[in-house]
């Protein structure tokens, strides 16, 4: 997978390509459906499968006020592109300068001319140009014009509604994991780097690793079932994460704490996935560090059971 961070640097390194073009934050299922349509015209076709999306997302820009909470970090949105065929993305930093380009000009000039554009594949809800004024079927008018085709795929459905980052950031804050898992196509996760906590859950309770993660969207405060991965390795671990305040110790920021159920070995990972499979309960204080250890260790039974459950499902997943 081939990332460029610049027009300058994906000019002329992209065609002759399809080209799906989007936020795509989250990568859920609906945006693995434009991935794999474009994967399948370039295959067809002997093109490069690409995908061109904005960073930061357009609405910081254009309206600060309204811009969304990111809900993945572009390295996890490359990985889902490339685990659905692309071979090609372009982050495109997104300022003022480019929220003036004309629907014409962005198609003429960068889509065609600067990344060789051969097929356009994109949702029924796609606008682009300045103050959103181009559509599909402007796109498909200037495909006639400049000679790609244009592929406008309709809103994939399920049983929530229609998929979308939005509905993802619904599940995901209100603590539906289940939910977000079934947007998504895989449960979501919130990756970073190990960082040092307060030393007091290896003093009183039991230790845990920290993150700090990349993404903005986060489940409420409580504790979850999850499954740990290493970033940049093959460890894996079953575990138990607490999103929240530590108010027991009257902790006053954030943490994100996660227990492991396996033995751990070795070195310290650098950095780790959290998949956040279930909510368990949510956050409360405890009289003393050793009723808080107590409980701990109920959650901890709680997760165990469910992981035995899990792998029975779904044999090879513990």
């Amino acid at each position: 997978m081939d990332v460029f961070r610049s027009l300058a640097d994906a000019r002329g390194r992209l065609g002759p390509c399809a080209l799906t073009i989007g936020n795509f934050d989250g990568t859920h299922l609906a945006h693995q459906a434009l991935f794999q349509e474009v994967s399948m015209l370039a295959r067809g076709k002997g093109w490069r499968a690409a995908a061109l999306t904005f960073d930061p997302h357009p609405a910081c820009v254009v309206a600060p006020d309204r811009a969304p909470k990111r809900i993945t970090s572009f390295e996890q949105r490359v990985a889902v592109m490339a685990a659905c065929g692309l071979e090609k993305v372009l982050i495109l930093p997104f300022d003022g300068e480019l929220a003036r380009v004309s629907p014409d000009s962005f198609v003429r000039d960068i889509l065609v001319g600067a990344l060789g554009t051969k097929a356009i594949v994109v949702g029924d809800n796609f606008r682009f140009g300045h103050k959103h004024a181009g559509d599909m079927h402007l796109l498909a008018e200037l495909g006639l014009q400049l000679g790609f085709s244009t592929h406008i795929e309709p809103a994939i459905r399920s049983r929530y509604g229609v998929i979308s980052s939005t509905l993802v950031r619904e599940a995901v804050g209100s603590g539906r994991m289940s939910m977000a898992q079934r947007l998504l196509g895989h449960a979501y996760t919130l990756t970073g780097a190990v960082v040092t906590g307060h030393g007091i859950g290896s003093k009183q309770t039991v230790p845990t690793l920290n993150i700090e993660p990349a993404t903005e969207v986060l489940p409420p405060d409580g504790v979850y079932i999850t499954r740990t991965r290493e970033v940049d390795g093959e460890r894996e671990w079953r575990s138990i994460t607490n999103i929240g305040m530590r108010p027991t110790f009257n902790g006053d920021r954030r943490t994100i704490e996660t227990f492991l159920l396996d033995a751990f070995d070795g070195r310290r990972p650098a950095g780790i996935a959290v998949e956040l499979l279930r909510r368990v309960r949510e956050e409360r204080k405890f009289e003393t560090a050793e009723e808080l250890k107590t409980q701990i260790f109920r959650d901890v039974a709680r997760a165990q059971a469910y992981h035995r459950r899990l792998a029975l499902w779904r044999p090879g997943l513990q």
